[in-house]
């Protein structure tokens, strides 16, 4: 039987994504207490191949604001991976979202605006939403076009 929030996520035309393989010594997902801290997920296709680009660039506003949903997604990936349903998460908390892009390129928190949208669709605008950082990067791994890590708190 799928979870409460997998069948929102199926009801806003989206799908989990298979995770890539990682290529680094991490976790995906660490609790403490309360808190789930994600790992830095990267901008993912359904099936795991990277969505690539630099913004200002190669790279689009949609494609990128796409990219921060698929983020998102892959990060809901990890965390059911992790802890077992995506029920368990009672709100975000935090946000931080790097966007690969040239120097003079200001639209970062319009790409990030993609998961948030996302997580606001998903577990409500009062658990959805939570603080956020949008930065700009000049490399990030395999050239992905968005990397988001997150905090969120865990139900009892």
């Amino acid at each position: 039987m799928s979870s409460t929030i997998e069948n929102r996520i199926a009801e806003l035309g989206y799908s989990l994504p298979q995770l890539p393989v990682s290529k680094g010594i991490y976790k995906r997902c660490v609790q403490s207490g309360h808190l789930l801290f994600s790992s830095g997920c990267i901008s993912v296709n359904n099936d795991g191949s990277p969505i690539t680009g630099k913004l200002g660039d190669d790279c689009s506003d949609e494609k990128g604001k796409d990219a921060a949903r698929q983020c998102g997604l892959a990060m809901l990936a990890a965390i059911k991976e992790s802890i077992g349903s995506l029920d368990k998460i009672d709100r975000v908390v935090k946000l931080l979202g790097m966007v690969n892009a040239t120097s003079d390129y200001t639209n970062h928190p319009v790409i990030i605006n993609g998961c948030s949208e996302l997580f606001r669709d998903v577990f409500g605008e009062e658990n959805g939403v939570g603080a956020r950082s949008a930065v700009g990067v000049a490399s990030l791994p395999g050239n992905v076009a968005v990397e988001i890590e997150a905090i969120f708190e865990i139900k009892d």
